[in-house]
């Protein structure tokens, strides 16, 4: 079968667009209502879409605790909802993000691995260092840590992790009732990790998947987080406004990957994308115009504030004017670069540009017919720019069933998507190899 791409649906139940609880199609309770996302999951997948993403704070955003507020204040935990998701459905994966700065490896690696069985091997970790010091302020710290601490904790995290999912061997649990033989105990492997940031002993109490370990998905685009994703990751969520940058990411990672030995084509870069659908480019206009005229102004400086990298307050300045010098932060540091770019390619006011990044926070918006929308994917495919999308649908479900029903049956019909499920877990959906066990590999290699 030649190359398709790979969709997944970024869906958090109180929309992605700061404004869209107040659409009048999205439930204004849908952030934390169990109801609304199995609705979601079980719409997803019939789209056939290849995962369920969630990102997720440890701490309640600026953009949320303005004056009136937005439904960022508050919703589910994604591993806790996933898990009751997953029996509600058989093909779509869950992937879940989870913090390496303020969770220890064994506990992040035990409730993945959990949520991977649950699902039937449908399960992936997102890997993110948590940039903000409102988070900071909830695990016992005055101030973040460093981007460069962070990251260099984070890519023993994942090695740590990842020597926990391989404790037992697919074939260790023999459950023998007539010998009384549960399990061979010659393939239980001690974890016995020591390092600059974490001291494991194992193994870890659970079992491994049908699909061997959950899927490792990165999203981090500064030089750390590029060279931990093409390290670790095995999906890389990106943003990028132009075909051109987007190529150059993709090109680069795909470099490194090879570079560090591994193969490039396990190794999918999906940037986020955020489209107003509709049957013509004026009906997609309209529901841009609609959503964006919904927008508080109080909750999109916030928005910017946050994006920003908490150093500004913007709420200080004329919205009417332009965006002013940023500063630089120990928080996130390619989301305020990219900010500050798409301000200035576009001579933004402050207004403008936090109308623009209230779908998607700097993530790439189209606006246009099913046609433009399923072009431009295709574009971004075909051209070493994307082996798929992460697909943020500004308000739920209208944004979603948009995609489905318009732009899902002209990628179909170009053959650039599929028309049913490849298999039954995460990993043979996405096109990527069984995580093979270290210690049985090296045993197969020994006999080989």
């Amino acid at each position: 079968m030649s190359r398709q791409i790979k969709l997944g649906a970024f869906l958090p139940g109180g929309g992605q667009h700061i404004a869209a609880w107040r659409h009048p199609d999205q439930p204004a309770d849908g952030a934390t209502s169990f109801e609304f996302h199995k609705q979601l999951a079980q719409t997803a997948e019939r789209g056939l879409f290849d995962a369920y993403f969630l990102a997720d704070g440890l701490a309640i955003p600026a953009s949320g605790v303005t004056d009136g507020g937005t439904a960022k204040v508050a919703g589910f935990e994604p591993v806790t909802l996933f898990s009751a998701l997953a029996p509600l459905t058989k093909n779509i994966g869950f992937i879940a993000t989870a913090s390496t700065t303020y969770e220890e490896p064994y506990n992040l690696a035990r409730k993945f691995a959990s949520l991977d069985l649950i699902s039937g091997g449908r399960a992936g970790w997102n890997v993110v260092t948590t940039a903000t010091e409102a988070a900071a302020h909830n695990f016992n710290l005055d101030t973040q840590h460093p981007h460069e601490y962070r990251y260099q904790r984070a890519k023993e995290h994942v090695e740590v992790v990842k020597k926990l999912w391989d404790s037992f061997e697919d074939d260790a649990f023999l459950r023998d009732k007539a010998s009384g033989q549960f399990f061979d105990r010659n393939k239980v492997h001690d974890t016995n990790h020591v390092g600059k940031f974490f001291k494991v002993r194992g193994p870890l109490n659970i079992a491994r998947s049908p699909q061997g370990q959950p899927v490792i998905v990165q999203a981090g685009q500064s030089e750390s987080g590029r060279a931990l994703a093409a390290a670790t990751a095995e999906v890389i969520f990106t943003s990028h406004q132009h075909l051109e940058t987007a190529q150059a990411f993709y090109r680069d990672i795909k470099s490194r990957a090879r570079a560090v030995g591994r193969n490039p084509d396990h190794v999918l870069i999906m940037p986020g994308v955020a489209p107003f659908i509709g049957r013509t480019e004026e009906e997609a206009k309209e529901k841009y115009h609609k959503l964006t005229s919904l927008i508080v102004e109080a909750d999109g400086i916030a928005l910017l504030n946050g994006l920003a990298g908490g150093g500004i307050d913007l709420g200080k300045f004329d919205p009417d004017g332009p965006l002013p010098p940023l500063p630089v932060t120990e928080g996130m540091k390619s989301r305020p670069e990219l900010i500050r770019q798409i301000a200035d390619e576009n001579n933004f006011t402050i207004r403008q540009l936090y109308q623009w990044v209230a779908t998607a926070r700097g993530h790439f918006t189209v606006v246009g017919s099913a046609e433009q929308v399923a072009d431009t994917l295709q574009e971004w495919f075909e051209n070493e720019a994307a082996d798929g999308f992460n697909v943020l649908p500004p308000w739920l479900p209208g944004g979603l069933d948009d995609f489905i029903e318009l732009v899902v049956p002209i990628l179909q019909k170009r053959g650039l998507f599929r028309t049913q499920y490849e298999g039954k877990t995460l990993r043979e959906n996405l096109g990527l190899p069984f995580a093979e066990n270290r210690y049985s590999a090296a045993r197969n290699a020994k006999v080989a």
